[in-house]
């Protein structure tokens, strides 16, 4: 019974800690990457009940609560129930994986935790594929709008998984009536990732392409995180585009980075891109120069709409990015040892793409001898 006395109620109250009414939010892809930057944001917000935490491996979070299996099986529906809300990120996008395998669990993975989400009562799922999927077109406008067509094609790293997992969004709610989906589509995503694109400013020149317009827009880790957490909460829903205010021409991105630009023929440069995959040379295809020649710019208008704002700007984030790579040598989209990334400096014009067969070459040789 409680106390007829006010003051021993409000004494009470003060030293119990408020019920939190907010959601029940599970992440896939928790241990790791962008999963552990979420699982650790969600599990300190006042406005999350409680973070139900699933991967493969145990991650350091705490205060969540950790399922332990693959996203593909589907017992993940069990660890699902009682959850209000599921954000998926157990992706493979790394470009060195096998492009069969890559495909096979993403789009399982997508497949099995929406059918999971839907068989245990969660409402809402958020998805995070990438801008990259709006295409990167010379007559794009600048900037794209979520509703703009999805131009892209499969010919870059993952682009056609993301794809896969966009139809998949659209198709969901139609399958599962009462089941939300949200997709999320960042900018060049910086802060501890590794792809093609942040893999471009690890060269000892940015290449450019002839006749091309480039227009570099970032996305920071901790920016996809605040925006993931507003769909969590329901703050906006529908397709978001997240980046940072903005773009950056390509003279900008030069003077800022103090990178010199190599200029090539496009038929050069994709022409070679292409036969330096082919023969397994370089993980990057030559569909993924598209996104260093042309604009995919997003506005970003939904989430601005509902109040968000990105806290880091492309000067910054560019900062970041140039921080994290320093002492790395790519060239051609393949990483170089210290004893590759000499010879690549001495090479003079083939640094950025035409001396990438010599110099891999000249190491595996180098190899053999030893």
């Amino acid at each position: 019974m409680s106390s007829p006395d006010p003051q021993v109620r409000a004494a009470r109250n003060e030293s119990t800690p408020p019920t939190v009414r907010g959601p029940v939010v599970a992440v896939t892809g928790a241990a790791s990457g962008i999963g552990a930057l979420l699982t650790e944001r969600l599990a300190a917000s006042e406005e999350i009940k409680q973070v139900v935490a699933i991967d493969e491996r145990r991650g350091e979070c705490a205060a969540a609560q950790w399922h332990i299996l693959d996203v593909r099986d589907p017992a993940i529906a069990d660890k699902l129930r009682g959850a209000d809300a599921v954000v998926h990120l157990a992706l493979d996008l790394d470009l060195e994986s096998d492009p069969a395998a890559r495909t096979a669990y993403n789009v399982r993975g997508t497949q099995t935790v929406l059918t999971a989400a839907a068989a245990a009562g969660v409402h809402r799922v958020v998805l995070c594929t990438s801008a990259m999927v709006y295409g990167a077109l010379e007559d794009n406008e600048l900037p794209l709008s979520e509703d703009a067509e999805l131009r892209a094609t499969a010919e870059a790293t993952g682009v056609g998984d993301l794809l896969e997992i966009e139809r998949l969004a659209r198709r969901a709610p139609r399958a599962h009536p009462g089941l939300n989906v949200t997709v999320v589509r960042p900018a060049v995503l910086v802060g501890g990732t590794d792809t093609a694109l942040t893999r471009y400013f690890e060269s000892p020149r940015l290449l450019v392409v002839a006749g091309s317009r480039p227009a570099w827009q970032f996305c920071h880790v901790e920016d996809l995180c605040s925006a993931l957490e507003y769909a969590v909460l329901e703050k906006v829903d529908g397709e978001l585009a997240v980046g940072c205010d903005g773009w950056l021409e390509q003279e900008e991105v030069e003077e800022l980075s103090g990178i010199r630009r190599m200029e090539l023929p496009s038929a050069v440069a994709l022409g070679a891109a292409a036969r330096l995959h082919r023969i397994g040379l370089t993980p990057s295809p030559a569909g993924d120069l598209a996104y260093t020649m042309y604009p995919w710019v997003v506005s970003g208008s939904r989430l601005h709409d509902a109040g968000w704002r990105p806290q880091w700007t492309n000067e910054e984030v560019l900062a970041e990015l140039l921080e994290e790579v320093s002492g790395r040598h790519t060239v051609a989209g393949r990483r170089l040892g210290r004893k590759d990334a000499t010879a690549a400096g001495a090479a003079g014009a083939t640094v950025a793409l035409l001396g990438a067969a010599a110099v891999v070459r000249r190491a595996r040789k180098a190899r053999r001898r030893i």
